[in-house]
């Protein structure tokens, strides 16, 4: 079996002719099995980072609860984070790796080696001289972010914590770059487990360094608490530093990749390249600033007009919806991005690129429509297993688990919709997707505020799916007209395949979630209880799915199937 399918039916005129048709067969084959295993190394990386980040959040509410050092800490990363996101992290997919891909196919390494020290360069100049502005006027950036929510002594905190946050933009940039680099070579593995490093690194440190609570007797000789035990104010301050380390760790993983890179410190701002980024920076980084100071204020004041919790709603289903999203779309797209731009400057290169972006919708379609059934099936028990204690009741679950439901709508066509605006940048177009971001904002906008009277919060639940959906739409038929077709890419019958299969598993799960519930009872089990319906009814979901998939001949689940046993194999 293979997964190539050609533009056109093969009828060969001469020997010389078959024998190149059978050639590019095999180049595609051996293409295809090199995108498949890149998307599962930057899928175990996103599982192992993600792990690490909630243990990391756990080490932060076990040593300080929700505290205000807590609150203090988290301006002191945000403004670098925030820097990082719309000068250079945010911008890395859509205009450094197709420029970085074109350089290397093109001109070798030589040049890219030469322009990667350029770009080296300009970041640490412009991002030096940031962090100076940063350390100089700490003081009036937390005013400016704080404003009078905090007392003197936790502005104060927060001022020493950004002056020790702050750097870690200049590594959190090359970091990026590097990152960026390597992905342009093909190479996935470091920056797959970025995440996990910096993660890692901060647990680590966190757990170490931070110093044991110590007794404090109460001013006020309260006969109720005479003393309390608590941490130093500024034991905080030692997870600043493991933020800090981490950027830092991060950074030296991805030039360890590059060692046999020759990087040198050079000023030449009117390099050629320069200028084709930045043409490429524009419209991405109007994208991000309009999301940025637009969409996400304007949803947090909708969303707060409906109550006083429901941000937290929003950030919980989000936080949900983002796990799938990060372990399917994003590791399938990234591992094509590269791929494809190369292909877009090759002779035959419509042809190879709708065979790699096929290769990539059908695995998307694949993966991306039983994470959403299971996750939708599963909604309830899994937040009542992750959040449903303390604080969070189980009114905070059945609120949360609507709402999730209701982002799951469209969590099918971000998944493809990532891909097409990748397609799209990998084609040196920037400027397409955010035109049509435009668009769908308006709609969304529109849905929200025709809804909300009647719906409230799940107004702004409903309004993204519509916008997901509007996004992913218009890009397929903007890119299908440009591409003249996407070519026998079977992705109607992998789409149709797929979703019968997740339907069938779907009623399936239900049913079984129904059982369970009556067996093990409607609640007052917590932990055990929540986890044991997850781990039977999910493993049932995915048991169904797989020979649904055999049934129904799903060829890239089989092939994804293959190629993971052959690997296994030979390690």
């Amino acid at each position: 079996m293979t997964l190539l399918s050609p533009d056109s039916p093969v009828s060969p005129l001469s020997p010389d002719a078959l024998i190149v048709e059978e050639e590019a067969r095999r180049e595609q084959e051996d293409i295809n099995a090199k995108v498949a295993g890149a998307s599962m190394i930057l899928a175990i990386g996103g599982i192992a980072s993600r792990v690490l980040g909630l243990i990391r959040e756990i080490s932060m509410s076990f040593l300080f609860g929700a505290s205000p050092q807590v609150s203090a800490f988290l301006v002191a990363t945000a403004v670098p984070s925030a820097i990082n996101d719309l000068l250079i992290a945010g911008h890395v997919n859509g205009a450094i790796i197709p420029v970085l891909s074109e350089i290397v196919t093109l001109k070798g390494r030589d040049e890219l080696w030469r322009v990667l020290s350029i770009l080296m360069s300009l970041i640490i100049v412009v991002l030096a001289l940031i962090v100076l502005l940063m350390e100089i006027f700490a003081p009036q950036i937390i005013a400016l972010t704080t404003a009078n929510g905090y007392t003197p002594a936790m502005q104060s905190l927060a001022i020493d914590m950004l002056r020790i946050t702050a750097p870690a933009l200049l590594f959190m940039g090359l970091f990026a770059l590097f990152s960026a680099t390597l992905l342009a070579l093909k190479s996935f593995t470091l920056p797959a487990f970025a995440g996990m490093v910096g993660n890692g690194t901060i647990v680590l440190v966190t757990l170490l360094f931070v110093p044991a609570r110590v007794l404090t007797i109460s001013l006020t000789l309260s006969p109720l608490m005479p003393y309390t035990y608590a941490r130093p104010p500024h034991a905080i301050t030692v997870v600043a530093v493991s933020w800090l380390l981490a950027g830092v760790m991060q950074m030296l993983l991805q030039l360890s990749g590059l060692k046999l890179a020759h990087l040198r410190f050079v000023l030449n701002w009117r390099h050629p390249v320069l200028r084709r980024i930045a043409l490429l920076y524009a419209p991405v980084m109007f994208s991000l600033i309009v999301d940025t100071l637009i969409i996400r204020p304007v949803s947090y004041n909708l969303a707060s007009q409906t109550g006083p919790g429901s941000i937290a709603y929003m950030n919980w289903a989000t936080t949900l919806l983002q796990f799938p999203q990060g372990l399917i779309a994003t590791a399938i797209s990234l591992a094509v991005l590269p791929t494809l731009a190369r292909q877009a400057l090759g002779i035959d290169h419509n042809r190879a690129f709708k065979e790699t972006f096929g290769l990539g919708l059908r695995l998307t379609i694949t993966l991306i429509i039983p994470a959403t059934v299971g996750l939708f099936v599963l909604a309830h028990p899994i937040i009542a297993l992750l959040f449903e204690r303390g604080a969070f009741t189980p009114v905070d679950t059945n609120i949360t688990g609507l709402a999730l439901r209701l982002y799951l709508i469209g969590l099918p066509f971000v998944a493809i919709d990532l891909l097409l605006v990748y397609a799209f940048y990998a084609r040196k177009d920037t400027v397409t997707p955010a035109l049509v971001g435009i668009v769908s904002f308006v709609i969304y906008m529109g849905v929200a505020l025709a809804l909300m009277p009647r719906y409230g919060l799940f107004s702004l639940m409903i309004a993204d799916s519509v916008k997901q959906i509007t996004h992913a739409v218009i890009c397929g038929v903007w890119l299908r007209a440009r591409l003249n077709g996407f070519a026998r890419q079977r992705l109607i019958a992998t789409a149709f395949k797929s979703t019968a299969a997740g339907l069938v598993m779907g009623v399936v799960g239900t049913l079984l979630l129904t059982l369970l519930t009556r067996v093990l009872g409607s609640g007052g089990q917590g932990f055990v209880r929540e986890a044991l319906v997850v781990v039977i009814a999910g493993g049932a979901c995915l048991v169904v799915y797989v020979g649904l998939a055999l049934l129904f001949k799903i060829e890239e689940l089989q092939w994804l199937a293959r190629l993971l046993k052959r690997r296994f194999s030979r390690a």
